[in-house]
């Protein structure tokens, strides 16, 4: 896009009032060009794919298809549509997923016209635009789900951790999963490798403390 070329926006929104408002605002600044508006998440990627806008401005909560859901398509087809969220929502974890699905941005329905159109600009120019009441939630929930002691184990290394946190023996659990005991062994053996420990117990105790079971 050319240092003189406008900003190409679309906006997906259920209430018409809301939408709009921002509509006039979009309208009201020279940088930026309306090539469409939706009602619902399913008209809202039609759409998008059609036309290609810069930005798309997506309510988080939409009929047919939500924000989140629009947005996980955009990145699953690789499209160059730049996401910005508003919502009348700011929970930590909704907008943590909402930048996991691509969104650029996240703005609660509250900010004002000027905030709106100022994001717009700039989630166009690359940068990444959270909400000030969020920013502290965002951070904390990163930290959260942070897990770098967390080891990785295979679908069956889970399943004979979880057995034998329900007690049971080598034996039973070779007869559930049809393993034979040298297999159930070696998977014994690979668990407690990862998790530093030498016994079935330390290993129970080890798995809760790292959140690998409840």
């Amino acid at each position: 896009m050319g240092s003189s070329a406008r900003v190409r926006v679309l906006i997906a929104e259920e209430h018409p009032l809301y939408r709009e408002g921002v509509v006039r605002a979009i309208k009201e600044r020279p940088e930026l060009e309306l090539v469409g508006e939706a009602r619902d998440g399913r008209e809202a990627l039609a759409m998008i794919k059609e036309l290609q806008p810069d930005v798309a401005v997506l309510d988080v909560k939409m009929p047919e298809l939500d924000g989140l859901q629009v947005a996980n398509a955009l990145v699953r087809d690789a499209a160059s549509t730049r996401v910005l969220m508003l919502s009348a929502f700011v929970d930590r974890q909704i907008v943590f997923q909402a930048v996991a699905a691509g969104a650029a941005g996240y703005l609660s329905k509250d900010a004002d016209r000027l905030e709106i159109t100022n994001a717009i600009i700039a989630v166009n120019h690359g940068d990444t635009v959270l909400a000030p009441e969020v920013q502290a939630g965002v951070a904390a929930e990163v930290r959260s789900r942070w897990r770098p002691d967390v080891p990785s184990l295979s679908e069956r290394e889970r399943q004979v951790l979880e057995m034998i946190a329900e007690g049971m023996l080598a034996p039973e659990i070779g007869r559930r999963l049809y393993l034979s005991p040298a297999t159930v062994k070696s998977h014994l053996q690979s668990l407690y490798d990862k998790l530093g420990v030498s016994d079935r117990a330390a290993a129970v105790a080890e798995a809760m403390r790292r959140g690998l079971l409840e």
